[in-house]
């Protein structure tokens, strides 16, 4: 079969100035191609239509095990690991993951290494190879990740999902695989798993059934080109589709009653059904329709209801887990204590607004208003990386035809009433699926799901049952939403006059500033706001910070019926309390945005506590507090390392401490305090014009500080809060250990951190450039040659403006200690590797990363996040990319080593390290060593954080009072 262009008319969004291309290589290998000459980054990504599901019986696992495989080696590139080097030494990335039907491969890099990234990535498809010893390790690999989500709630729960449903549907199968799975068992059976594995490659691997899109800055002949001479030789053996008929449930799984024992406190309820799977009717989009109903948090919705009844803290619904064959619609509640107690009533609820649906027929005016929203957000849809928009461009292609690769189910455009209904009739009592998760049921259950230990019992409903639930459920006024008045109508762009490059300080007065940015790369009808309150005495103790987080939250809680329409139309926002106080942030369609905004602040300065509201918020806040234990020891290794460096910073146990006796009385007295005094930080930018911006802030600045009574006073210039960090000495090592917070989890974690120097072009520049060269060194010796654990980085760190470097490892392998014995001799490896070096490596090196740093914003979020940055930590280096680019155009060989040598090779003389090191419950006999033993010279064990903290220096702080600003 010659290589052919199909033309096909692919929709686009009407802002998107790409070029499309369809092609079919001779051997049946589909492609996009995608033009974008202003991309600053090349991406492909191939998605095979194998995954788990193909699994072979008795090799759990192996189509995830494979995915791992590829990555390794091939006959034309056969240095192990150099694809990742290649990709990550050029300013890219790369990853993969394996679904039930789909394996999709992906990679970014920088343009001007794109031939030769296509060629290492099309040989995993050719000529792959898969040693016996690599094929070894890769599988502990694998047994790591699955360690890392046997204590996951979310993967426990998906898995008893499956596990209850019929065996001998694929849909029942264990995916992640692990050393019994891929190891253990097939040995006891007489099979080698590296023939098993090449064996499945081959026999599935087939050129028809996969699909690759190229996103390219060349034209598209020049893409064509480029992808036929890399691709062709890939095998097409013409196997077909997996495919499996049918729904995984037979009527034993249904009707019934799942009691389980999650791992993190809380209550939830899961309501499944299984239903015709909506990819056939994707232009009528029935799930979308029933789940916008069922899942609404306005007026007369389910969840109003639940929540005024104080049952409920949070409700969603919509399709999941679906294939071509088979497909379940959920809906998911998250329970109060109270709401716990009346599972039967909330299920009879939900029952009672199904019928409410049946009986009010399916209405046109809410289906076009759905479409109309879908409609603008695709055609007014934010860039998004490449690398993230090949990957959802591939994952499309075997599920739609052409012309809607880029739309996928997202335009829901044929209302067909007929089609809303045949869903609407599955969501029946007698084909439901509850699952009902608790610690309360902790010794109450008699069964164990196999893969991840989760307690579990059964029990059969009836009809009947469920109808007493419908009867004996409150009379709440369910009834369908209203018409939604924050759909933008007007998505005009602003003829601003203004072309500043930069943020601007547009206003300044003793109550705010007010930084503004024009929208002058993205013209889209889009702002993005932040106002940040500072104010002093929302976090001068644990009880205060403990407040403003309720505080917080009790504002989203209490304008959610209000704003749920806004975040439906595409118009968000969030209120989040900080280290100096709290912001809130408002983005998305400008057309209605300063009617939301105001809405916010208006409550904010009105603010009143509601008694059984902050009961609720309370008792969420609480258990999302008791809940950082079951965190992974890598994340309790990052916090523990925040807190000791962070010195205005409370523990969470001294929050825990406090937060029983707290009352809705304490909030009503710390709230009018915390108010009393405030300097506002904003920034607005996007389609606002300056005088516009201007009048928001005015409009803020009146209603708290120069209304008859005002809510605030403006902070006096001792009053301002900066964020300090400790410095460490130099030449000491200082680490901390500690035992993981629960026990029960057999991983420990390490954050070896090695602090260098205050915000510095020069320095700046080094470092990143160690950082980058270092990266996938670290990543193959630590884990895919040590095999310490899954999860092994090396990545930069900035605390407020101090920056350094860290390796986060997590591992069951070994204990923290030996595992920062083994980053210090990697770093006294890759000592050697640096001398080794050649100029041309080095020059190559500093090109990808310039190229990293002159790779523009993709999206008015992105670009705000780094200006926004520059402004929290007071440095104000607006133009910092380019500024960082001409030190490091300057920077020399020579100059990288010296800097190696002086801060971060073992025993440099400005050295300054940090370990945390996090004990799991395989490793306590190595905490209670580290806690004991003697230490050596020049280590210090820190026993206590704060006597720690209170004995060492601070940076100084870029953030000066009012008058000291750098401007």
């Amino acid at each position: 079969m010659a290589v052919g262009i199909i033309e096909v008319e692919i929709l686009k969004p009407c802002t998107d100035k790409r070029e499309y291309r369809r092609i079919v290589l001779r051997n049946s290998l589909e492609v996009l191609l995608i033009s974008d000459p202003d991309t600053d980054k090349v991406a492909a990504s191939m998605n095979v239509c194998v995954g788990s599901f193909s699994d072979p019986e008795g090799l759990e696992g192996l189509a995830h095990f494979l995915e791992h495989m590829l990555f390794y080696a091939s006959e034309k590139y056969p240095l192990e690991d150099s694809y990742s080097k290649y990709i990550t030494e050029h300013g890219g990335s790369t990853n993969a993951f394996t679904s039930s039907e789909h394996t999709n491969y992906y990679f970014d890099v920088n343009t001007d290494c794109f031939e030769e990234a296509l060629d290492r990535f099309a040989q995993f498809f050719i000529k792959p190879l898969m040693s016996p010893d690599a094929t070894m390790r890769e599988i502990k690999a694998v047994d790591s990740e699955n360690q890392k989500n046997l204590l996951s709630d979310a993967w426990r729960m998906n898995q008893l999902q499956r596990h209850l449903c019929a065996e001998a549907h694929p849909y029942h199968k264990f995916s992640t695989g692990s050393w019994d799975t891929l190891e253990v068992r097939p040995k006891a059976r007489g099979l080698d798993t590296r023939c098993e594995l090449i064996k499945f490659y081959e026999a599935n691997y087939s050129a028809n059934l996969m699909q690759l899109v190229v996103y390219g800055k060349e034209s598209l002949d020049k893409i064509q080109s480029l992808v036929e001479s890399k691709f062709q030789e890939i095998q097409n053996t013409n196997r077909s589709c997996f495919s499996f008929p049918g729904q995984p449930c037979t009527p034993e799984h249904l009707q019934v009653l799942v009691k389980a024992v999650p791992i993190k406190q809380g209550h939830k309820l899961r309501i499944i059904w299984p239903i015709t799977p909506s990819i056939h009717y994707y232009k009528e989009g029935p799930c979308r329709y029933l789940g916008h109903l069922i899942g609404h948090e306005g007026e007369g919705s389910l969840f109003f209801i639940l929540k005024k009844l104080g049952w409920a803290t949070g409700l969603s619904a919509g399709e999941g887990d679906w294939t071509c064959g088979f497909s379940f619609f959920k809906v998911v509640i998250d329970l109060t204590d109270a709401g716990h107690e009346h599972m039967e009533e909330i299920v009879g609820l939900l029952f009672k607004y199904i019928l409410l649906l049946q009986q009010s027929g399916v209405k046109k005016w809410i289906f076009d208003e759905i479409s109309a929203i879908c409609e603008t957000v695709f055609h007014y849809q934010d860039k998004i990386p490449p690398i993230d928009y090949v990957v959802n461009v591939a994952s499309n292609m075997k599920l739609y035809p052409p012309k809607d690769w880029l739309v996928a189910s997202s335009l829901p455009s044929n209302f067909n009433p007929d089609t809303i209904q045949m869903v609407l009739n599955e969501l029946t009592m007698n084909n439901v699926r509850i699952f009902w998760e608790t610690k309360k049921f902790e010794g109450h259950t008699d069964m164990v799901e196999p893969w991840y230990g989760t307690a579990y019992s059964v029990i059969k409903l009836t009809g009947s049952m469920i109808q007493k639930w419908i009867d004996t459920a409150p009379n709440g006024c369910l009834h369908l939403p209203a018409p939604n008045v924050f759909i933008p109508t007007d998505l005009s762009l602003k003829d601003v006059q203004r072309k500043d490059k930069y943020p601007v300080l547009l206003r300044k007065s003793s109550y705010s500033r007010l930084w503004y940015k024009p929208d002058t790369m993205f013209f889209t009808p889009k702002a993005y706001i932040k106002i940040d309150f500072n104010c002093p005495y929302a976090s001068h103790s644990p009880e205060a910070e403990v407040l403003t987080d309720i505080f917080t939250q009790l504002l989203m809680d209490y304008l959610n019926e209000y704003a749920y329409d806004a975040q439906v139309a595409g118009l968000h926002y969030t209120i989040n309390s900080t280290d100096t106080g709290f912001q809130v942030i408002v983005l998305g369609y400008n057309h209605k945005m300063r009617i939301l905004l105001e809405t916010v602040v208006q409550k904010i300065a009105e603010f009143k506590v509601k008694p059984d509201r902050f009961s609720v918020i309370k008792a969420s806040v609480t258990k999302e507090y008791e809940n950082f234990k079951f965190q992974q020891p890598y994340q309790q290794a990052l916090y523990y390392c925040s807190i000791i460096l962070e010195d205005h910073s409370w523990p969470l146990n001294e929050k825990l401490e406090v937060l029983p006796h707290l009352e809705a009385d304490d909030l009503a007295k710390l709230s009018p305090v915390m108010l009393s005094k405030a300097f506002l930080e904003c920034y607005i930018a996007g389609n606002f014009d300056p005088n516009e911006a201007e009048s928001v802030i005015k409009h803020i600045e009146d209603i708290f500080f120069k209304c008859p009574q005002p809510v605030c006073k403006h902070l006096s210039p001792s009053e301002h809060l900066a964020t300090r960090i400790i410095k460490l000495e130099r030449g000491v090592s200082y680490f901390y250990p500690v035992e993981g917070l629960n026990q029960s989890d057999e991983n420990s974690a390490l954050v070896h951190y090695i602090q260098v120097h205050q915000d510095d072009l020069v320095l700046n520049v080094k470092l990143q450039l160690f950082a980058l060269i270092a990266k996938q060194p670290a990543f193959h010796q630590l884990r895919s040659v040590e095999q310490l654990g899954y999860i092994t980085v090396l990545m930069q760190r900035n605390d407020s403006g101090i920056r350094g470097v860290q390796f986060i490892i997590q591992s069951t392998i070994k204990d923290p200690r030996e595992v920062d014995l083994r980053v210090e001799v990697f770093l006294k490896v890759f000592e050697g590797k640096l001398h080794e070096m050649t100029y041309d490596e080095f020059k190559s090196n500093v090109n990808a990363l310039i190229d990293m740093k002159l790779e523009r914003h993709k999206n008015l979020r992105e670009e705000s996040s780094f200006y926004w940055r520059e402004i929290v930590d007071g440095t104000l280096k607006f133009d910092r990319k380019e500024s960082e680019v001409a030190a490091l155009k300057q920077l020399t060989q020579r100059e990288l080593i010296d800097f190696f040598n002086e801060y971060i090779k073992m025993g440099a003389p400005r050295k300054k390290t940090l370990s945390v090191q996090v004990y799991g419950g395989s490793h306590s006999d190595g905490y209670e060593l580290a806690k004991s033993e003697p230490v050596e010279p020049q280590a210090v064990r820190i026993d206590d954080i704060f006597s720690f903290r209170r004995s060492r220096p601070l940076y100084g702080s870029f953030k000066g009072g009012l008058g000291h600003m750098k401007l």
